[in-house]
C-alpha cells in the first residue's frame, strides 16, 4: 500500500517501525483507526493537536513527522541518559547490513582523503557497489600493478533520533574491479542514476561495529 502524501508515508513508516497496527496506534492517540488509515492513504491535513498526539505515540517529534528535519544532519538532539556503547561481533554486523541500501566508501584518493556514498548489496559476505568509469573510484582504486590491491573502508550506519539509539558497521578490505557476469546475482541500482557500469567488490579483511543504546525512562 502506498501512502498518499509525505506525511502519510511518515506516519505509516513510524507505525510499522514500532510494529503497531492501526488499532493500536488509535488507542495510543485517542484517534480512530479509520482516521489514521485516512491520513496514511490520502493528502488530508490533521490538526496540530492530532499531529502532536501522533508524534508522541510514534516516538518521534512534531517537526520530524512534518519532514522539518529532512535537510538537517541526523543526531542533533541530546544523548540518551546513561548511553551504553556495545561492541558488535562480525555475525551481528553482517546481519545489520545484509538488507543493503546506502553506505559510504572511504579511501585515500589522488586529491586527498575521499568519502563517497554508494548503493550497495551484500553478496556471499562481500560488499558490491557500482560506480562510473572514469570517475574518482575508477581512477583512485586502480594501482596499475598486477596483484597489488588498494585497501578501502566501507561504513553503514543507522540512527534512530526518536529513541536516541543507533549503530555503525565498518568494513575494511581490498577493492576488486569486477564485471557483472562474475557475480550474476547482483542487482544494485544507484540512486544517483547515470551510466554506472563499473562494479567494485570489497572482500572484507576486518569487520567491526558499535551500537549505542541506553535505558529509557
Amino acid at each position: 500500500m502506498s501512502a498518499g502524501s509525505d506525511l502519510g508515508r511518515r506516519i505509516a513508516y513510524h507505525r510499522e517501525r514500532l510494529g503497531l497496527t492501526h488499532e493500536q496506534l488509535a488507542e495510543r492517540t485517542e484517534l480512530t483507526s479509520g482516521y489514521i488509515r485516512y491520513l496514511e492513504e490520502s493528502t488530508g491535513t490533521p490538526s496540530r493537536e492530532s499531529l502532536i498526539r501522533l508524534a508522541e505515540a510514534l516516538d518521534t517529534t512534531f517537526d520530524d513527522l512534518l519532514g522539518g528535519a529532512t535537510d538537517r544532519p541526523p543526531g542533533r538532539g541530546p544523548a540518551m541518559a546513561h548511553p551504553t556503547l556495545e561492541v558488535l561481533d562480525e555475525e551481528e554486523c553482517l546481519r545489520l547490513i545484509a538488507p543493503g541500501g546506502i553506505g559510504r566508501v572511504a579511501f585515500g584518493g589522488l586529491r586527498g582523503p575521499t568519502i563517497l556514498p554508494v548503493n550497495y548489496q551484500l553478496v556471499d559476505g562481500s560488499v558490491i557497489f557500482r560506480t562510473a568509469y572514469g570517475g574518482p573510484m575508477d581512477e583512485d582504486l586502480r594501482t596499475g600493478l598486477e596483484g597489488v590491491e588498494i585497501k578501502i573502508g566501507f561504513e553503514v550506519d543507522q540512527i534512530d533520533e526518536a529513541r536516541r539509539e543507533g549503530w555503525s558497521v565498518l568494513i575494511q578490505g581490498a577493492a576488486h574491479h569486477i564485471s557483472p557476469d562474475q557475480i550474476p546475482q547482483v542487482s544494485v541500482t544507484p540512486w544517483a542514476g547515470g551510466e554506472r557500469e563499473l562494479y567494485i567488490r570489497i572482500a572484507p579483511t576486518q569487520i567491526t561495529g558499535r551500537r549505542i543504546h541506553g535505558l529509557r525512562t
